[in-house]
């Protein structure tokens, strides 16, 4: 009798790359009632995954378990009480945990139906990223139009999908950081005045161009970015802090950069507030998940905004669940220009390729 198996992603301690382990797993998932099982066709690779990894993501379970906060999919099981979801729907799923895996159980409330001619490693490009960068400029940032935006790790998956927002928005002057080699694919998603922060001192090169400074700031950064932020901001500018990207520094947890973070954080009294005439905000999607409501409106809206071409994801590169390593290794080392995606299906081995190599001497020969 055939044993039913599934590919699971599984974090088995805290460290390097080599804690993400693939497993086999036995069984099928089984929906409770108001749950949906998906078979997983992408995932995506958050920099919160990499935080999790080295046990710097607190909303998580402890290992072993699977990381994964967003995939897309078809549904294949449709659990008691679920009315508005049936076998064969592709969907996009947005959930705390234990996303990358072949098939998951979820909340049907945690699954959006996907429009037509989007593919499946754009569906799981979109719920982190783009509601991240939806709800920081427009719910918090309140984004009109002629306003000034500093987006840094503008080449990022957060940083592509606010610069697409941005230019949803009429006349918004978009600053982004990344390094040069990045410059002219962020140019041509639409930031106006790309900084290579690597070379030259962004605050300087903001204040040549935007000597009052800007509206809204978006800050992943952490530590003594912060404070840099803040102070480029123009009276009624909003600075929205949602990571802290300074600690990361390596494989493993660096403590000298988590203590140097730390001892920079910033911190302001309501009168200073008052005075510079300043919003400081924070966002974390991982403690929205009592509010999912808001989550649900804003993947509505982003939706229609890919309906309409507003907005489409820019995929990086895909890897197969045996290939995370790498995956982690190249958002880490901040080589990816958009989104990571691992796909769960098997990689697939390519015989043909070496019995060509053992043709072509042959052919040398004659």
């Amino acid at each position: 009798e055939d044993v039913v198996t599934y590919r699971s992603l599984v974090l088995s301690g805290y460290g390097g790359y080599d804690k993400v382990k693939l497993q086999v797993k036995k069984g099928m998932p089984s929906p409770k009632a108001g749950e949906v099982v998906v078979r997983v066709k992408a995932c995506g690779l958050n920099f919160a995954d990499l935080l999790a990894r080295q046990g710097l993501y607190d909303r998580l379970p402890s290992p072993p378990f699977s990381p994964g906060m967003e995939c897309s999919g078809v549904v294949e099981i449709v659990g008691e009480e679920v009315t508005d979801r049936k076998v064969g729907d592709k969907v996009m799923v947005l959930n705390r945990s234990g996303m990358w895996q072949e098939v998951v159980a979820v909340p049907a409330s945690h699954t959006f139906i996907m429009p037509e001619g989007m593919t499946f490693e754009e569906a799981a490009a979109i719920p982190v990223n783009y509601v991240t960068a939806y709800m920081m400029l427009f719910d918090f940032g309140n984004l009109r139009p002629n306003q000034s935006v500093l987006i840094h790790m503008a080449a990022g998956g957060v940083g592509i999908a606010a610069t697409q927002l941005c230019k949803t928005v009429k006349d918004v002057t978009i600053f982004g950081t990344s390094s040069a080699s990045k410059h002219e694919t962020i140019s041509e998603v639409g930031v106006t005045h790309p900084i290579d922060y690597r070379t030259r001192d962004y605050v300087d090169e903001i204040r040549k161009i935007s000597p009052k400074g800007l509206d809204v700031i978006l800050d992943p950064l952490g530590g003594s970015d912060t404070h840099k932020g803040f102070n480029l901001l123009r009276p009624m500018g909003k600075l929205i802090t949602y990571g802290a990207a300074n600690v990361l520094t390596g494989q493993r947890k660096n403590l000298l950069a988590m203590a140097k973070t730390w001892y920079n954080q910033f911190s302001i009294n309501t009168m200073s507030l008052m005075h510079a005439n300043k919003a400081v905000c924070g966002y974390h999607l991982g403690y929205l998940d009592n509010e999912f409501e808001m989550v649900t409106e804003v993947v509505a809206k982003l939706l229609d905004l890919y309906k309409q071409g507003k907005i489409k994801p820019r995929v990086d590169s895909t890897y197969h669940f045996e290939q995370v390593g790498d995956a982690m290794r190249r958002m880490q080392e901040r080589h990816n220009i958009g989104k990571i995606i691992l796909l769960p299906e098997p990689k697939k081995e390519e015989p043909k390729k070496e019995e060509e190599k053992k043709e072509e001497p042959k052919k040398e020969e004659n």
